[in-house]
Protein backbone atom coordinates (compact mmCIF):
# COMPACT_ATOMS: atom_id res chain seq x y z
CA UNK A 1 0.00 0.00 0.00
CA UNK A 2 1.70 3.51 -1.15
CA UNK A 3 0.37 6.91 0.02
CA UNK A 4 -0.78 9.10 -3.00
CA UNK A 5 2.90 10.26 -3.96
CA UNK A 6 1.15 13.71 -4.33
CA UNK A 7 1.46 14.07 -0.56
CA UNK A 8 5.05 13.31 -0.59
CA UNK A 9 5.31 15.97 -2.48
CA UNK A 10 3.36 18.08 -0.17
CA UNK A 11 5.70 17.22 2.75
CA UNK A 12 8.90 17.77 1.16
CA UNK A 13 7.08 21.57 0.03
CA UNK A 14 6.22 21.91 3.86
CA UNK A 15 9.58 21.08 5.07
CA UNK A 16 10.95 23.38 2.85
CA UNK A 17 8.36 26.39 2.88
CA UNK A 18 7.28 26.09 6.36
CA UNK A 19 10.42 24.75 8.04
CA UNK A 20 8.55 21.38 9.34
CA UNK A 21 10.71 18.73 9.75
CA UNK A 22 9.50 15.80 7.47
CA UNK A 23 10.53 13.18 10.00
CA UNK A 24 8.03 14.81 12.38
CA UNK A 25 4.36 14.34 10.03
CA UNK A 26 5.68 10.78 9.12
CA UNK A 27 6.36 10.16 12.47
CA UNK A 28 2.58 11.58 13.40
CA UNK A 29 0.84 9.74 10.58
CA UNK A 30 2.20 6.42 11.89
CA UNK A 31 0.98 6.99 15.06
CA UNK A 32 -2.62 8.06 13.79
CA UNK A 33 -2.93 5.34 11.25
CA UNK A 34 -1.93 3.19 14.24
CA UNK A 35 -5.14 4.77 16.15
CA UNK A 36 -7.08 4.28 12.83
CA UNK A 37 -6.48 0.79 12.87
CA UNK A 38 -7.28 -0.12 16.54
CA UNK A 39 -10.49 2.09 16.06
CA UNK A 40 -11.47 0.66 12.50
CA UNK A 41 -10.16 -2.92 12.54
CA UNK A 42 -9.88 -3.98 16.30
CA UNK A 43 -9.38 -2.05 19.37
CA UNK A 44 -8.00 -5.04 21.42
CA UNK A 45 -5.04 -5.94 18.75
CA UNK A 46 -2.03 -4.20 18.56
CA UNK A 47 -0.74 -2.84 15.42
CA UNK A 48 2.27 -1.03 13.85
CA UNK A 49 2.36 1.03 10.78
CA UNK A 50 5.64 1.71 8.71
CA UNK A 51 6.29 4.61 6.13
CA UNK A 52 8.63 4.23 3.47
CA UNK A 53 10.07 7.72 3.78
CA UNK A 54 11.47 7.96 -0.04
CA UNK A 55 8.63 5.82 -2.00
CA UNK A 56 5.66 6.16 0.87
CA UNK A 57 4.94 2.65 0.85
CA UNK A 58 3.14 1.81 3.38
CA UNK A 59 3.37 -1.72 6.02
CA UNK A 60 0.58 -2.93 9.16
CA UNK A 61 1.79 -5.21 11.20
CA UNK A 62 -0.15 -7.18 14.19
CA UNK A 63 1.53 -6.88 17.18
CA UNK A 64 1.76 -10.38 19.41
CA UNK A 65 3.13 -11.71 22.22
CA UNK A 66 5.58 -14.97 21.69
CA UNK A 67 4.03 -17.65 24.28
CA UNK A 68 3.42 -21.25 24.87
CA UNK A 69 0.13 -21.21 24.85
CA UNK A 70 -2.36 -19.10 23.15
CA UNK A 71 -5.31 -17.54 25.98
CA UNK A 72 -5.86 -14.32 23.71
CA UNK A 73 -5.46 -14.75 19.57
CA UNK A 74 -5.48 -11.33 19.32
CA UNK A 75 -2.75 -10.56 21.27
CA UNK A 76 -0.99 -13.59 21.68
CA UNK A 77 1.10 -16.23 19.59
CA UNK A 78 2.78 -19.95 20.00
CA UNK A 79 6.49 -19.96 19.59
CA UNK A 80 5.83 -22.43 16.73
CA UNK A 81 3.82 -19.93 15.08
CA UNK A 82 6.26 -17.17 15.52
CA UNK A 83 9.06 -19.09 14.41
CA UNK A 84 7.38 -19.29 10.91
CA UNK A 85 7.76 -15.36 10.55
CA UNK A 86 11.23 -15.74 11.91
CA UNK A 87 13.30 -18.36 13.60
CA UNK A 88 14.49 -15.63 16.24
CA UNK A 89 11.50 -15.29 18.32
CA UNK A 90 11.55 -16.59 21.22
CA UNK A 91 9.02 -16.86 24.32
CA UNK A 92 8.19 -13.14 25.61
CA UNK A 93 9.16 -11.46 22.23
CA UNK A 94 6.91 -9.55 20.33
CA UNK A 95 6.43 -11.22 17.03
CA UNK A 96 5.24 -8.82 14.33
CA UNK A 97 3.20 -9.81 11.35
CA UNK A 98 2.47 -8.38 8.10
CA UNK A 99 -1.57 -7.91 7.64
CA UNK A 100 -3.24 -5.76 4.70
CA UNK A 101 -6.62 -4.69 6.45
CA UNK A 102 -9.66 -4.57 3.93
CA UNK A 103 -10.06 -0.83 2.64
CA UNK A 104 -6.94 0.53 4.72
CA UNK A 105 -5.91 2.66 1.74
CA UNK A 106 -8.85 4.97 1.98
CA UNK A 107 -8.54 5.34 6.03
CA UNK A 108 -4.55 6.05 5.19
CA UNK A 109 -5.12 8.25 2.80
CA UNK A 110 -7.49 10.25 4.73
CA UNK A 111 -5.61 10.14 8.27
CA UNK A 112 -2.64 11.35 6.29
CA UNK A 113 -3.93 13.98 5.17
CA UNK A 114 -5.63 15.02 8.45
CA UNK A 115 -2.31 15.07 9.85
CA UNK A 116 -0.81 17.20 7.42
CA UNK A 117 -3.92 19.57 7.93
CA UNK A 118 -3.15 19.50 11.96
CA UNK A 119 0.67 19.46 11.85
CA UNK A 120 0.72 22.65 9.10
CA UNK A 121 -1.71 23.98 12.02
CA UNK A 122 0.38 23.95 14.77
CA UNK A 123 2.74 25.31 12.44
CA UNK A 124 1.59 28.20 11.49
CA UNK A 125 0.40 28.65 15.47
CA UNK A 126 4.33 28.16 16.44
CA UNK A 127 5.78 30.02 13.82
CA UNK A 128 3.09 33.27 14.88
CA UNK A 129 3.94 32.88 18.17
CA UNK A 130 8.14 32.78 17.90
CA UNK A 131 7.82 35.90 15.71
CA UNK A 132 5.87 38.14 17.43
CA UNK A 133 5.40 37.36 20.97
CA UNK A 134 9.21 38.52 21.01
CA UNK A 135 7.86 42.37 19.08
CA UNK A 136 5.05 42.78 21.43
CA UNK A 137 5.13 46.70 21.65
CA UNK A 138 7.33 47.16 19.39
CA UNK A 139 7.04 48.61 15.72
CA UNK A 140 6.43 46.27 12.48
CA UNK A 141 6.15 47.75 8.92
CA UNK A 142 3.15 46.08 6.83
CA UNK A 143 0.98 46.04 4.35
CA UNK A 144 -3.13 46.73 4.51
CA UNK A 145 -4.57 43.81 2.87
CA UNK A 146 -8.08 44.14 3.65
CA UNK A 147 -11.06 45.37 5.58
CA UNK A 148 -12.93 42.68 7.49
CA UNK A 149 -15.66 44.94 8.71
CA UNK A 150 -14.26 46.80 11.15
CA UNK A 151 -11.67 45.84 11.20
CA UNK A 152 -8.10 45.99 9.44
CA UNK A 153 -5.90 43.35 8.27
CA UNK A 154 -2.28 44.19 7.94
CA UNK A 155 -0.07 42.00 6.26
CA UNK A 156 3.74 41.84 7.85
CA UNK A 157 5.47 39.04 5.99
CA UNK A 158 3.62 35.75 5.82
CA UNK A 159 1.50 36.96 8.78
CA UNK A 160 -1.84 38.65 9.61
CA UNK A 161 -2.00 41.06 12.04
CA UNK A 162 -5.72 42.83 12.99
CA UNK A 163 -6.45 46.25 13.50
CA UNK A 164 -9.34 46.72 15.14
CA UNK A 165 -11.27 50.19 15.41
CA UNK A 166 -10.40 50.85 19.01
CA UNK A 167 -6.94 51.02 17.72
CA UNK A 168 -7.53 53.09 14.91
CA UNK A 169 -6.87 56.70 14.95
CA UNK A 170 -10.29 58.63 14.03
CA UNK A 171 -9.86 60.34 10.85
CA UNK A 172 -7.01 58.05 9.35
CA UNK A 173 -7.81 56.14 6.59
CA UNK A 174 -6.67 52.96 5.04
CA UNK A 175 -6.28 51.71 1.49
CA UNK A 176 -5.66 48.39 0.31
CA UNK A 177 -1.56 48.07 -0.33
CA UNK A 178 -1.07 50.92 1.67
CA UNK A 179 2.48 50.37 3.45
CA UNK A 180 2.03 51.11 7.24
CA UNK A 181 3.47 51.19 10.56
CA UNK A 182 2.02 49.60 13.25
CA UNK A 183 2.54 48.62 17.36
CA UNK A 184 2.19 44.83 18.09
CA UNK A 185 0.10 45.48 20.81
CA UNK A 186 -0.72 41.63 21.86
CA UNK A 187 -0.01 37.81 21.01
CA UNK A 188 -3.12 35.93 21.87
CA UNK A 189 -3.02 31.89 21.07
CA UNK A 190 -6.77 31.42 20.70
CA UNK A 191 -8.24 28.05 20.11
CA UNK A 192 -8.88 28.75 16.08
CA UNK A 193 -5.12 30.08 16.02
CA UNK A 194 -2.98 32.84 16.98
CA UNK A 195 -4.29 36.34 17.15
CA UNK A 196 -1.76 39.15 16.66
CA UNK A 197 -3.34 42.31 17.69
CA UNK A 198 -2.02 45.75 16.82
CA UNK A 199 -2.39 49.55 17.24
CA UNK A 200 -1.89 53.00 15.70
CA UNK A 201 -3.05 54.81 18.81
CA UNK A 202 -1.21 53.35 22.14
CA UNK A 203 1.27 55.73 23.50
CA UNK A 204 3.78 53.01 23.32
CA UNK A 205 3.65 53.94 19.23
CA UNK A 206 4.84 57.41 20.39
CA UNK A 207 7.54 56.26 22.19
CA UNK A 208 9.00 53.14 19.75
CA UNK A 209 8.46 56.43 16.76
CA UNK A 210 11.60 58.18 19.58
CA UNK A 211 13.54 55.29 19.60
CA UNK A 212 13.54 54.84 15.69
CA UNK A 213 13.93 58.16 14.73
CA UNK A 214 16.02 60.02 17.38
CA UNK A 215 19.28 57.66 18.04
CA UNK A 216 19.74 59.05 21.58
CA UNK A 217 16.83 57.07 22.70
CA UNK A 218 17.79 54.36 20.98
CA UNK A 219 20.90 53.82 22.91
CA UNK A 220 19.53 55.03 26.16
CA UNK A 221 21.40 58.52 26.19
CA UNK A 222 17.99 60.10 25.91
CA UNK A 223 15.05 58.26 28.30
CA UNK A 224 11.42 58.29 27.97
CA UNK A 225 10.19 58.07 31.44
CA UNK A 226 6.58 58.81 30.36
CA UNK A 227 4.31 58.77 27.64
CA UNK A 228 0.07 60.32 27.40
CA UNK A 229 -1.81 60.51 24.40
CA UNK A 230 -5.02 61.25 22.63
CA UNK A 231 -4.52 59.58 19.48
CA UNK A 232 -5.21 61.69 16.56
CA UNK A 233 -5.00 64.89 18.82
CA UNK A 234 -1.58 65.26 20.63
CA UNK A 235 0.90 63.95 22.69
CA UNK A 236 3.04 64.60 25.81
CA UNK A 237 6.36 62.53 26.21
CA UNK A 238 8.24 63.04 28.93
CA UNK A 239 12.39 62.61 28.53
CA UNK A 240 15.55 62.65 30.43
CA UNK A 241 19.29 62.65 30.24
CA UNK A 242 20.79 60.88 32.86
CA UNK A 243 23.65 63.37 31.71
CA UNK A 244 23.41 66.55 32.75
CA UNK A 245 25.74 67.61 29.36
CA UNK A 246 23.09 65.85 27.28
CA UNK A 247 19.94 68.03 25.52
CA UNK A 248 17.02 65.70 26.23
CA UNK A 249 14.91 67.71 24.34
CA UNK A 250 17.12 68.81 21.65
CA UNK A 251 18.22 65.49 20.68
CA UNK A 252 14.50 64.83 19.95
CA UNK A 253 13.80 67.88 18.25
CA UNK A 254 16.78 67.23 15.98
CA UNK A 255 18.12 69.84 13.91
CA UNK A 256 15.69 72.42 12.64
CA UNK A 257 12.83 70.07 13.87
CA UNK A 258 13.80 67.09 11.56
CA UNK A 259 13.57 64.17 14.04
CA UNK A 260 10.16 65.67 15.89
CA UNK A 261 9.05 66.43 12.35
CA UNK A 262 9.67 62.68 11.53
CA UNK A 263 7.58 61.47 14.39
CA UNK A 264 4.86 63.73 13.35
CA UNK A 265 4.36 63.28 9.66
CA UNK A 266 3.90 59.47 10.97
CA UNK A 267 1.75 60.54 13.28
CA UNK A 268 0.08 62.29 10.37
CA UNK A 269 0.31 66.03 11.80
CA UNK A 270 -0.99 64.98 15.46
CA UNK A 271 0.90 67.21 17.86
CA UNK A 272 3.43 66.70 20.48
CA UNK A 273 4.90 68.21 23.49
CA UNK A 274 8.70 66.97 24.45
CA UNK A 275 8.51 67.55 28.38
CA UNK A 276 11.55 67.18 30.44
CA UNK A 277 11.06 64.76 33.41
CA UNK A 278 11.59 65.83 36.97
CA UNK A 279 11.81 63.30 39.77
CA UNK A 280 10.23 66.14 41.79
CA UNK A 281 6.93 65.16 41.00
CA UNK A 282 6.10 69.00 41.76
CA UNK A 283 8.58 70.53 38.60
CA UNK A 284 7.22 67.83 36.56
CA UNK A 285 3.40 68.12 36.75
CA UNK A 286 4.48 72.16 35.99
CA UNK A 287 6.39 71.03 33.04
CA UNK A 288 3.67 68.86 31.90
CA UNK A 289 0.82 71.50 32.29
CA UNK A 290 2.67 73.67 29.35
CA UNK A 291 2.96 75.58 27.36
CA UNK A 292 0.63 77.18 30.01
CA UNK A 293 3.20 78.90 33.36
CA UNK A 294 2.78 77.70 36.46
CA UNK A 295 3.23 79.88 40.21
CA UNK A 296 2.96 77.19 42.27
CA UNK A 297 1.96 73.04 42.97
CA UNK A 298 1.28 71.39 45.95
CA UNK A 299 1.49 67.64 46.23
CA UNK A 300 -0.37 65.09 47.98
CA UNK A 301 2.51 61.99 47.22
CA UNK A 302 -0.15 59.61 48.93
CA UNK A 303 -3.08 60.10 47.22
CA UNK A 304 -1.08 61.10 44.31
CA UNK A 305 -3.11 64.15 43.79
CA UNK A 306 -1.83 67.98 42.73
CA UNK A 307 -3.37 71.20 43.58
CA UNK A 308 -2.03 73.57 40.68
CA UNK A 309 -1.94 77.52 40.27
CA UNK A 310 -1.41 78.87 37.15
CA UNK A 311 -1.86 83.02 36.27
CA UNK A 312 -5.27 84.36 35.76
CA UNK A 313 -5.15 84.39 32.27
CA UNK A 314 -4.11 81.19 31.43
CA UNK A 315 -6.46 79.26 33.11
CA UNK A 316 -7.93 77.86 29.57
CA UNK A 317 -4.56 77.33 28.31
CA UNK A 318 -3.42 75.05 31.43
CA UNK A 319 -7.30 72.85 31.18
CA UNK A 320 -7.20 72.95 27.39
CA UNK A 321 -9.71 73.04 24.73
CA UNK A 322 -11.85 70.62 26.37
CA UNK A 323 -9.73 69.79 29.58
CA UNK A 324 -7.60 67.85 26.58
CA UNK A 325 -4.08 69.60 27.85
CA UNK A 326 -4.92 69.26 31.74
CA UNK A 327 -6.42 65.56 31.04
CA UNK A 328 -2.92 64.54 29.44
CA UNK A 329 -0.43 65.90 32.14
CA UNK A 330 -2.36 63.60 34.52
CA UNK A 331 -2.10 60.33 32.69
CA UNK A 332 1.84 61.43 32.13
CA UNK A 333 2.53 62.25 35.91
CA UNK A 334 -0.03 60.08 37.11
CA UNK A 335 -1.37 62.56 39.58
CA UNK A 336 -5.10 63.17 40.00
CA UNK A 337 -4.75 67.50 38.71
CA UNK A 338 -7.02 70.25 40.38
CA UNK A 339 -6.31 73.76 38.86
CA UNK A 340 -6.99 76.93 39.50
CA UNK A 341 -6.51 80.32 38.74
CA UNK A 342 -4.23 82.80 41.20
CA UNK A 343 -7.19 85.15 41.93
CA UNK A 344 -9.10 81.74 42.72
CA UNK A 345 -6.47 79.94 44.62
CA UNK A 346 -6.27 83.56 46.84
CA UNK A 347 -9.76 83.28 48.05
CA UNK A 348 -9.87 79.89 48.92
CA UNK A 349 -6.55 79.72 50.49
CA UNK A 350 -5.76 76.65 47.57
CA UNK A 351 -1.54 76.21 48.66
CA UNK A 352 0.49 78.05 50.96
CA UNK A 353 2.65 81.11 50.83
CA UNK A 354 5.40 78.42 50.96
CA UNK A 355 4.37 76.85 47.78
CA UNK A 356 4.66 79.86 45.96
CA UNK A 357 8.11 80.89 46.90
CA UNK A 358 9.49 77.19 46.04
CA UNK A 359 8.21 77.90 42.26
CA UNK A 360 9.53 81.49 42.11
CA UNK A 361 13.03 79.76 43.26
CA UNK A 362 12.46 77.45 40.13
CA UNK A 363 11.28 79.92 38.20
CA UNK A 364 14.70 82.10 38.87
CA UNK A 365 16.70 79.29 38.94
CA UNK A 366 15.48 77.40 35.57
CA UNK A 367 14.93 80.71 33.83
CA UNK A 368 11.20 80.35 33.12
CA UNK A 369 11.70 77.98 31.21
CA UNK A 370 9.29 74.69 32.61
CA UNK A 371 11.33 72.69 29.33
CA UNK A 372 8.21 71.93 26.68
CA UNK A 373 8.85 72.20 22.63
CA UNK A 374 5.81 71.60 20.77
CA UNK A 375 5.81 71.09 16.99
CA UNK A 376 2.58 71.10 14.61
CA UNK A 377 3.26 69.80 10.93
Amino acid sequence: MEINTELIEALNQIEKEKGIEKEIIFEAIEASLVTACKKNFNAAQNFRVTIDRETGEMKVFSQKTVVEEVNDELMEITVDDAREVSTHYAIGDVCEIAIAPKDFGRIAAQTARQVVIQKFREAERSMVLTEFQGKERKIVTGTVQRRDRKNFIISVGKHELILEPSEQVPGEEYRNHQRIRVLVLEVKDAPKGPIVRASRTHPDFVRRLFELEVPEVNDKTVEIKAASREAGSRSKVAVYAPNPDVDAIGACVGEGGQRISAVVDELRGEKVDIILWDEDPRFFIASALSPSDVLAVAVSPNERSARIVVPDDQLSLAIGKEGQNARLAAKLTGYKIDIRSESQAKAAEFVSEADYEDFAYYDEYDDGEYAEVEYEN
